[in-house]
């Protein structure tokens, strides 16, 4: 009698494209001579509100934007270890971070007030990529941006953080705020 299970079948490892390292996002000058290294936000948000609908429809709301935050925090983290200098003081730290996200386009970084007894702070993202200019919904929309700067953050200082957007191009201001909370 033959056996009817397989066991070479039965656990196998997730292709590694699906398994997020640095390097895995290639050369893209090497790829994309022709077209370079850029492309319009518009494709960017279709790629990004399309993933946000499906996960929304399947897990709900809630879980959708939870699950977005992690993607945005494994980002955040990534990007500073492979992107910014972690070993400089705060201030050449967040004038890297500010320089980094204008060149790349991701949007205006400005420190509004940060609390060194706690390392709580607050700061804003103009011209924010995920939702400068969208439409008027009363909501706080930037999930990912929350997680993204959590990454950052913890990152660079060790210490967990608790990022929230308090304020939102698509609930009526003209930048993104975001309230970071050093985790106990």
């Amino acid at each position: 009698m033959e056996n009817v299970f397989q066991a070479e079948n039965v656990f196998q490892a997730p292709p590694t494209h699906n398994v997020f390292r640095w390097e895995n996002l290639g050369d893209i000058k090497e790829g994309r001579g022709d077209l370079g290294e850029e492309m319009p936000v518009l494709v960017y948000r279709l790629m990004q509100f399309t993933m946000l609908d499906v996960l929304t429809r399947e897990y709900g709301t809630e879980q959708a934007n939870e699950l977005w935050r992690k993607c945005g925090f494994l980002a955040g983290t990534e990007f500073a270890k492979n992107v910014l200098n972690l070993d400089v003081d705060l201030d050449t730290f967040v004038a890297n971070l500010q320089k980094a996200l204008e060149d790349l386009k991701i949007g205006i970084l400005r420190m509004e007030a940060f609390d060194a007894e706690t390392g709580n702070l607050v700061l804003t993202v103009g011209q924010d990529l995920d939702c400068s200019g969208l439409p008027m919904t009363n909501e706080t929309v930037c999930f990912y941006d929350e997680g993204f700067i959590s990454g950052i953050l913890e990152t660079y200082t060790g210490h967990k953080y608790d990022v929230r957007e308090v304020d939102c191009w698509a609930n009526g201001d003209r930048v993104c705020r975001f309230k970071g909370t050093v985790l106990s």
